[in-house]
C-alpha cells in the first residue's frame, strides 16, 4: 500500500451534493471529505438542509453550508456563493449532482476558483448533449467518473479527451472491510447458506430479478436463506414486491444497517443484480475486501471489479434463471468460490483501497495546482 502524499500546500476544498439521500454517491462525498481532512487539508460541504449528509459531516467536524438548490434562486445563489468562495479562498470545488453542478459551476467560475471538478457516479442518458456538455466542459476543468463505462460514454457524447476525464472508483477502507471481524446478527437460522442483497432500495437495483431467482430456488427446494438489507425507500413497498413475486415469506428484510462490514461477513453470497445506472458499486468492492462471494449482473461498471473466473461470477441483466444457477454454483463449488474470494481481496488492496484513491486524487490536484 502506498504512503499518503505530503503536499507542501494545504488545499481548501469544497464538495457540493444536492441529493438528500444516503447511498453510494453520498458515501463517496464523505470518503473524500474525511480523507482529505485527515491528510491536513481544510474541507467544506454544501448540501440541502434535509440531506442525510449534513449531520454526518457536522459530526465529523466538517464545515457545512446549507442550500435548497432552488432553480428560481440560481442567479442570486450563484452570486452569493461566488462571494463566499472568494472570501474563503477555496482552491478546489467538486460537484456531484446536476443541480449543484450547475450552481457551483457558475459560482466557481465567477469566483475564479483554481480547480473545478465534476464527479459523475452513475451512467445515465443525456437527451440534449449540446446543453449538457457545458456541465462537464464549461463548468468543469476535469471530470471524475466511477467506472470506465461511464468514462467511455462521456468521451463519445461530449468533447472530452483522455486528459480531461479520469476513472476513479470509490476507495474502500481495507481495515474496516476485512474477512476477519464480527458477523452481524441477521434474521436467519444458523447452519444454512445465506444469500442477500445490500443496497439502497431503488428501482434499478434489480430486486425483482433477485425475487424471481429466489422463487426458482425455492421451487427446487434448495435449502438457502435470503435477506434484503437497505433503506432509502419504504421497506414495506419492497416487501409488497416480494409478495407479488411469490416469495414474501422467504425473504427477510432488515432495513438500513450501518454495520455493513459485519453484514457482509454474515453472508455466504452477495448478489448485485442491477439493471441500469450502475457505476462501480461500492458494495461490490466492500464484499470483495471481506472475501464474501459476489455474483453481479453485466450492468455498468460491475464487470470491471466482479471479473468472471477471477474475482466473482456474472450473469446477464434481468436473467433470474442465470442468477439462480450462479447462486447454486457459488454455494456448491466451494474451492472455486474460495479462490475467487481470495483474488477479490487482492484486487481491492492493490487497486481500490481508500489510500490509493486519495493518492490518485492528490496527484490529479497537483497536476492542475502545482
Amino acid at each position: 500500500m502506498s504512503e499518503p502524499a505530503s503536499p507542501t500546500k494545504r488545499w481548501r476544498i469544497l464538495h457540493s451534493e444536492a441529493s438528500r439521500g444516503w447511498g453510494g454517491q453520498e458515501h463517496r462525498v464523505m470518503a473524500e471529505l474525511r480523507g482529505f481532512q485527515q491528510r491536513g487539508h481544510e474541507v467544506w460541504l454544501i448540501a440541502h438542509p434535509e440531506a442525510k449528509l449534513v449531520p454526518r459531516a457536522r459530526e465529523a467536524g466538517i464545515g457545512v453550508l446549507e442550500c435548497a438548490f432552488d432553480r428560481k434562486r440560481l442567479p442570486l445563489d450563484a452570486l452569493q456563493l461566488a462571494w463566499w468562495l472568494r472570501k474563503q479562498r477555496i482552491d478546489i470545488v467538486n460537484t456531484h449532482s446536476s443541480r449543484d453542478g450547475w450552481l457551483l459551476g457558475i459560482a466557481a467560475r465567477l469566483a475564479r476558483v483554481p480547480l473545478l471538478i465534476r464527479s459523475r457516479h452513475i451512467d445515465v442518458s443525456y437527451p440534449h448533449p449540446s446543453i449538457s456538455k457545458h456541465a462537464f466542459t464549461t463548468f468543469a476543468d476535469h471530470v471524475l467518473t466511477t467506472s470506465d463505462k461511464i468514462t467511455q460514454h462521456f468521451k463519445r457524447i461530449f468533447p472530452l479527451t483522455d486528459a480531461d476525464i479520469t476513472t476513479l472508483p470509490t476507495g474502500i477502507d481495507v481495515k474496516l472491510y476485512h474477512p476477519q471481524g464480527n458477523r452481524a446478527a441477521l434474521p436467519v437460522q444458523p447452519g444454512t447458506p445465506v444469500v442477500g442483497m445490500v443496497s439502497v432500495l431503488r428501482s434499478w437495483k434489480g430486486h425483482g430479478t433477485f425475487f424471481d431467482a429466489v422463487r426458482l430456488l425455492r421451487d427446487q427446494r434448495r435449502q438457502i436463506q435470503f435477506v434484503v438489507v437497505g433503506g432509502g425507500a419504504e421497506v414495506a413497498k419492497f416487501q409488497e414486491r416480494a409478495n407479488a413475486h411469490g416469495v414474501g415469506a422467504a425473504v427477510a428484510f432488515t432495513g438500513h444497517r450501518e454495520d455493513v462490514a459485519d453484514v457482509l461477513r454474515a453472508l455466504d453470497v452477495l448478489c448485485i443484480p442491477s439493471t441500469r445506472h450502475e457505476g462501480v458499486p461500492q458494495i461490490g468492492l466492500q464484499a470483495l475486501a471481506c472475501q464474501t462471494a459476489v455474483i453481479g449482473s453485466q450492468c455498468g461498471g460491475i464487470p470491471e471489479i466482479i471479473r468472471e473466473g477471477e474475482t466473482g461470477r456474472l450473469f446477464p441483466i434481468g436473467d433470474a434463471g442465470a442468477l439462480a444457477q450462479r447462486i447454486i454454483e457459488t454455494i456448491e463449488q466451494k474451492e472455486e468460490t474460495e479462490r475467487l474470494c481470495s483474488r477479490g481481496r487482492v484486487l481491492v488492496e492493490r487497486e481500490h483501497s481508500l489510500e490509493v484513491m486519495l493518492d490518485k486524487l492528490e496527484g490529479l490536484y497537483r497536476r492542475y495546482l502545482g
